[in-house]
């Protein structure tokens, strides 16, 4: 069960990017919408928990280094191609914006230019990619639970301190901030560009251990555990709608209100679990085409890693407001070819059963 949790860790340190801890993905796609937001975030949990199941077992089963077998496994060989080609896209699309997160916490909280917090982070996640695939995965976990533990404490501040009787909560909502034309729509996207995102680590996590029921409740593990995070982060967000609605980091905001140790506190977990997912893009969308543990492989790790800083001056909000949206499109196909993977081997076992 050990290695179970060390998935579910890795699995939430991976999807916890900068748009995920900070607030901005969770108030584009569900705080934005209300209270009816809340249904979005439990949607979102059944399905994190679902997917993140399927896709650990494959990965374990295959016994995968890279995301592409895996892909072409549940999706053949013409879709495989469209959609591992999108994957690999996005992974380096990810980096970017957590490149670019990097520089605005900086910016926000240090009054440090952004520039220069992106090429702290560029260099510290191309020094770690460098390492093993087990050591990437111990260390993309090791920020989860500091992050929960601070989430709790946000949210039950915010909460202790709202005025319910005063409550203005489907006032304060605007169409601004939205990231998708309904609160169902973008509940499903916002798993869907996660794990058209995450799929690569995680399968490859999942090939990290050869018993399937093990890689199973990993995923499971970090499907309900991103679930809990983003109805927290949710909940706080709601009482103070008004106020986070234009600021590029809602919970540090946040966490700013309560004092400024907590600040610093949210600003080094958020630099944390922004620091596990550009290591755990970098890796995957390095594998893809490079032998891993190989002079090459690194040498491709600092021009990737190089690239994506160039590419994170485009500004951390335009880019969660653009890459991610369209990136959870094209992942409705990923995650129809998974249930339809699903249901084939459910009745794959029902016809040997019988």
């Amino acid at each position: 069960m050990k290695k179970s949790f060390q998935i579910g860790a890795a699995f939430i340190g991976v999807i916890v990017g900068a748009g995920f801890a900070s607030g901005q993905e969770i108030l584009q796609f569900f705080t934005s919408f209300g209270t009816i937001g809340i249904i979005g975030t439990l949607v979102a949990t059944a399905l994190f928990a679902f997917i993140g199941m399927n896709l650990t077992q494959l990965g374990s089963r295959l016994q995968t280094t890279s995301h592409q077998n895996v892909i072409y496994h549940i999706c053949g060989r013409y879709v495989g191609i469209v959609v591992d080609f999108v994957i690999t896209f996005f992974l380096f699309g990810v980096t970017v914006v957590m490149f670019s997160g990097a520089g605005a916490i900086f910016e926000q909280q240090f009054n440090i230019p952004g520039y220069i917090g992106s090429i702290i982070m560029a260099i510290v996640t191309i020094a770690t990619v460098t390492l093993s695939v087990q050591k990437v995965i111990t260390l993309i976990g090791a920020f989860t639970p500091f992050l929960l533990l601070l989430v709790i404490v946000i949210t039950g501040y915010s909460v202790i301190n709202y005025d319910f009787s005063t409550a203005e909560i489907q006032a304060a909502v605007t169409s601004k901030n939205q990231g998708a034309p309904h609160w169902l729509l973008g509940g499903l996207l916002y798993v869907s560009y996660n794990i058209a995102a995450g799929v690569a680590m995680l399968t490859v996590m999942g090939g990290t251990v050869k018993d399937e029921k093990v890689a199973a409740w990993g995923g499971i593990i970090g499907g309900l555990g991103l679930g809990l995070l983003l109805l927290l982060i949710n909940i706080s967000m709601l009482t103070q709608l008004k106020e986070i609605a234009a600021v590029p980091m809602p919970m540090l905001f946040l966490a700013n209100n309560m004092g400024p140790v907590v600040g610093a506190l949210m600003s080094i977990i958020l630099l944390g679990m922004i620091y596990n997912t550009a290591v755990g893009m970098l890796y995957a969308f390095t594998v893809r085409f490079i032998q891993p543990d190989t002079v090459r492989f690194k040498g491709s790790i600092i021009l990737f890693g190089l690239v994506a800083y160039a590419a994170s001056f485009v500004g951390f909000v335009t880019l969660v407001g653009t890459v991610y949206p369209v990136m959870g499109y094209l992942g409705f196909v990923l995650i129809g070819a998974i249930i339809f993977a699903w249901i084939r081997k459910k009745k794959v076992s029902h016809v040997v059963e019988k």
